[in-house]
């Protein structure tokens, strides 16, 4: 067992995939994009339910991103939900987490139809696994197949949970979420609100290659990448697939223990560690850092740091 004080504190990759079409009729105008310079860190944007193309700048982390994209579609940053890279379609594997290739298309995902289910939970887990977007709003990441919600149509991946039995779940992290939804006691009946990302106007339009000033592009082929940094900064990488395999690796550990995914949470442990040649200091630089609020046990440690020693050592 690791012995070691905790200190108290507060809580807390480019993708190949659909590349945009062409904007749905109907939608209301919003800046129309011009190929942006590649040293100005401008990335093409569109609502992921049809819109015209604009382009963002200027943020270093999530929220800044949102406020960004609001001012693009003259839309409150709080309709948006999340967004995804390459992709109009709600895709969690090609979800926007910790980082974004600088060829990356960024599609947002705006607030959609709400809806309530009653339902009862028959088993401890539930299956569901939580993420959140960073900017307050927790959802749906992944719906185990044979669980308890798993043949709940109303209940689908990209759904954010705004309250459970009437208490607001807005502004909360998803381990909050989490650790609400496994203390509902077995066997009880309990209400859920959901609020569903807008539909797409995409559904019948086929991927394609997108021609922008007459150059041929594909959109997420790059190898750096915009890194959201723990600090509130943001840093341009190149693509390192041994950091890419152990924060995979440490996002399953999460998901494992906690119910969560969250690829900015994994990338900061990957981070932590990187110093480190033993468990014992890479569980006091966890301590010591504000992921100390999540009061991971020692098993949680010793899966971490084996998740570590692993991509190092070319493993997984």
């Amino acid at each position: 067992m690791f012995k070691r004080q905790r200190s108290k504190g507060g809580s807390s990759g480019s993708q190949n995939g659909d590349v945009p079409h062409s904007p749905v009729e109907n939608q209301s105008v919003a800046p129309v994009a011009q190929s942006p310079a590649r040293n100005s860190l401008q990335f093409y944007t569109q609502l992921a339910h049809g819109s015209p193309t604009a382009f963002v700048s200027g943020f270093s982390n999530v929220k800044e991103l949102y406020e960004k994209i609001g001012e693009c579609f003259d839309i409150p940053p709080s309709e948006i939900l999340f967004c995804t890279l390459n992709t109009y379609k709600t895709d969690m594997k090609k979800l926007l987490g910790g980082q974004i290739g600088l060829e990356d298309f960024i599609f947002a995902h705006r607030k959609g139809r709400p809806k309530e289910v009653e339902l009862i939970k028959s088993e401890d887990a539930l299956g569901l696994t939580i993420t959140d977007n960073g900017a307050g709003y927790a959802f749906i990441k992944r719906i185990k197949e044979g669980s308890v919600v798993y043949n709940i149509s109303h209940i689908q991946v990209g759904d954010h949970i705004e309250k459970l039995n009437g208490e607001n779940m807005v502004g909360k992290r998803h381990f909050e979420v989490a650790k609400a939804l496994k203390d509902i006691p077995r066997g009880s009946t309990f209400t859920i609100r959901l609020v569903e990302p807008m539909k797409s106007g995409f559904a019948n339009i086929a991927p394609k290659m997108t021609k922008i000033n007459g150059v041929k592009k594909g959109y997420g082929s790059g190898k750096e990448t915009l890194r959201f940094k723990a600090t509130g900064q943001a840093q341009i990488q190149q693509q390192d697939s041994t950091m890419d395999a152990g924060v995979d690796k440490i996002n399953n550990i999460l998901e494992s223990f906690m119910g969560i995914n969250d690829s900015e949470l994994a990338t900061q442990i990957w981070e932590l560690s990187l110093d480190k040649g033993n468990s014992m200091d890479f569980a006091e630089a966890i301590d010591n850092s504000d992921l100390a609020a999540f009061e991971f046990n020692d098993d949680v440690i010793i899966e971490l740091w084996g998740a570590v020693t692993d991509a190092r050592d070319g493993r997984i």
